[in-house]
């Protein structure tokens, strides 16, 4: 006979628990837009704790949310900013802690950005597997989209509706040489397997023309070829060319996996986008959040339930 206690444990045990790390892992890099290098700490953090990034070279040091309504747009780049403190280029660390169903972690930073690494969120997914994956007493919660929602900026857009898992397509239009049409559009069904062999190692891309200009306003002076995919009239610079025949879109891909993992949890739903970026990507979880007919949050007591896969605790 199961008894009441024997009852709750069983369920206890198949329930969808939240993640953090079992150990610190400690790393460093440089940052994108100062070229500075920035120590970066990955910390265990406590149930329900969220993802936070403290900027441990203030003093006192400040603690931000990873909350898209701190979301402020800067060029080039999006920061979460709270009492005067920000932080930037955190797009491709919160796509690997929504890639590894990573709920709750305080990441300490030395400056006022998140390390570009190589461009994309591989390094970030290699470090955190290294502190290994612990799972906490209390269900992991997302946020399941009941109705479609869309956000649209000129010719750009970016749509929820509702969807029995997490699937991401993307559509970039580049007229340009290096962008051949038929790379140009990308659809994961999101799971940890998905995201961390056919998006993660995708990097971020930019124009040879706008480097000039962007390092003459002292934005991206950490930028090279060691940390980007370097595009100019013909085609792409980097002499071991593309990791995928379509790594730019899979990049689009990547950040808005990022983007819209800082809606506190993962989303259960269909995302389209359309020539997307940060600022789109904000508006749209702004819009789900001003409507609370369109969401709702759910936990699955039973893991075998839920329609996003993720990797096991070992």
């Amino acid at each position: 006979m199961l008894t009441y206690s024997g009852f709750i444990y069983r369920w206890i045990e198949s329930m969808l628990k939240q993640r953090t790390l079992e150990r610190v892992v400690k790393a460093s890099g440089i940052g994108l837009h100062s070229g500075q290098k920035v120590m970066i700490n990955f910390v265990p953090h406590h149930a329900d704790g969220g993802i936070v990034f403290r900027r441990i070279d203030l003093n006192p040091p400040v603690d931000i949310p990873a909350d898209a309504m701190l979301i402020q747009e800067a060029f080039m780049c999006s920061n979460l900013v709270q009492d005067n403190a920000k932080v930037g280029t955190i797009e491709h660390i919160m796509s690997a802690l929504a890639g590894l169903g990573i709920d709750n972690l305080i990441i300490e930073v030395s400056a006022s950005e998140v390390p570009i690494m190589d461009g994309s969120a591989g390094p970030f997914i290699y470090l955190l597997m290294q502190g290994g994956l612990k799972e906490q007493d209390a269900p992991k919660k997302f946020i399941k989209i009941l109705k479609p929602v869309e956000a649209l900026i000129d010719d750009k857009r970016a749509i929820f509706t509702p969807h029995d898992g997490f699937q991401l397509n993307f559509t970039i239009d580049f007229d340009h040489p290096a962008f051949k049409k038929e790379y140009q559009s990308a659809t994961i069904d999101f799971s940890t397997e998905t995201f961390v062999y056919e998006v993660s190692e995708a990097r971020t891309f930019g124009f040879m023309k706008d480097l000039d200009y962007l390092k003459a306003n002292n934005l991206a002076l950490g930028a090279s070829l060691e940390n980007a995919i370097g595009v100019d009239e013909t085609g792409v610079v980097n002499e071991e060319g593309l990791r995928f025949s379509d790594e730019f879109v899979r990049h689009k891909i990547l950040d808005a996996v990022g983007d819209l993992y800082l809606m506190g949890h993962q989303i259960i739903a269909k995302f389209d986008g359309y020539k997307s970026g940060h600022a789109l990507n904000n508006q749209l979880l702004r819009n789900v959040s001003s409507d609370p007919d369109s969401y709702e949050i759910v936990t699955f007591d039973d893991i075998e339930t839920c329609p996003i896969p993720y990797v096991n605790v070992t």
